[in-house]
C-alpha cells in the first residue's frame, strides 16, 4: 500500500491491539474497564487533535488523510467492553452484535483506508468482518473456554446435545465437531456474501482485504479438514503459507484487472 494508507492501517491495528489487550491481558476487571474508559477519552482527544498516546498520535495523523468516524472507534471499545460483563450469548442475534462491533466496524474503517468508489464496498467490508470473527471464534474455542468465555450461542449448543460444561471442560466430541461445522457454514455464507457484494471497480483498492479473506478462509478450510479438533490443538497457517496465499491472490487480482 502507499505510505499514508500503510501508516493508517498500522495505526488502526495498533488501536485494536491496545483495547483488545486491555480486556485479555488485564486480570482485574475494574482496571480493564478503567483502561477502556481512558481509551474513550483518548479517542475524543484524538479527534480534537490533542492525543497523548503514541497510537492516538498515529491515528490523529491519519485523520488528515482519511474519513475515519469517531463513533466507529467508540463502537469497537463498546465491543471490547462486552467481554468484561458478558461471557455467554443466548442466541446468535446477540453474538452478531458483538461480532459487528469488534470486527465489522474494523472492516468499515479498513475500507475507508483502502479506498473505494462504490458504497457497496462498505457492505462487503461488513460481511467480511463477520466472516473473520466467526472464523476466529471457531479457531479459538479452547482458548476462550480457558478464560471462561463461550462465544457459541447457547441455544445452538443445546441444539447439538452439548452443555456449557462440555465446552468449559474442553471435551472434544463428535457433537462439538458438528456444532462447529454448523458455525463454519455460517461463516462461509458471510464470505460468499462479501465476495458477491464487492464491486468490480473496487477490487484493486480492496486487494489487501481480499488477501486477508483468502488467508482466513484457508484457515477455516484447514480447521474443517482437521475435523474441527479445536480442543486438541490450535490450527494456524505458517508465515510461508500466508505469503504464498498473498502472492497468488495478488497475481490473480492483477490478471483479473487486465481482463476488465
Amino acid at each position: 500500500m502507499p505510505e499514508p494508507r500503510r501508516k493508517a492501517i498500522m495505526a488502526l491495528y495498533a488501536f485494536c491491539r491496545e483495547v483488545d489487550d486491555a480486556v485479555d491481558e488485564i486480570s482485574d476487571p475494574q482496571v480493564a474497564a478503567s483502561t477502556l474508559e481512558w481509551w474513550r477519552n483518548e479517542i475524543i482527544n484524538t479527534f480534537q487533535n490533542r492525543p497523548e498516546h503514541p497510537v492516538g498520535l498515529a491515528l490523529a495523523e491519519s485523520l488528515n488523510d482519511f474519513d475515519l468516524h469517531q463513533e466507529y472507534f467508540m463502537e469497537i471499545i463498546d465491543g471490547m467492553a462486552m467481554d468484561l460483563h458478558q461471557q455467554r450469548y443466548a442466541e446468535y442475534k446477540h453474538l452478531a452484535l458483538y461480532c459487528h462491533r469488534v470486527a465489522s466496524v474494523v472492516g468499515l474503517l479498513s475500507a475507508e483506508i483502502f479506498g473505494y468508489q462504490n458504497r457497496k464496498t462498505l457492505k462487503f467490508a461488513e460481511n467480511l468482518g463477520m466472516a473473520f470473527q466467526l472464523t476466529n471464534i471457531i479457531r479459538d474455542v479452547r482458548e476462550d473456554a480457558e478464560r471462561g468465555r463461550i462465544y457459541l450461542p447457547l441455544d445452538e449448543i443445546a441444539q447439538f446435545s452439548l452443555t456449557e460444561q462440555d465446552i468449559l471442560s474442553l471435551k472434544q466430541t463428535d457433537e462439538l465437531a458438528n456444532l462447529l461445522k454448523f458455525q463454519a457454514d455460517r461463516a462461509r455464507q458471510f464470505y460468499r456474501q462479501a465476495m458477491q457484494l464487492l464491486p468490480a471497480e473496487d477490487r484493486q483498492s480492496q486487494q489487501t482485504a481480499l488477501i486477508m479473506a483468502r488467508i482466513y478462509e484457508t484457515t477455516l478450510d484447514e480447521i474443517e479438514k482437521d475435523g474441527f479438533q479445536v480442543m486438541q490443538h490450535r490450527v494456524s497457517l505458517t508465515p510461508l503459507r500466508k505469503l504464498w496465499l498473498a502472492w497468488t491472490t495478488a497475481r490473480a487480482e492483477k490478471r483479473l484487472s487486465k481482463q476488465r
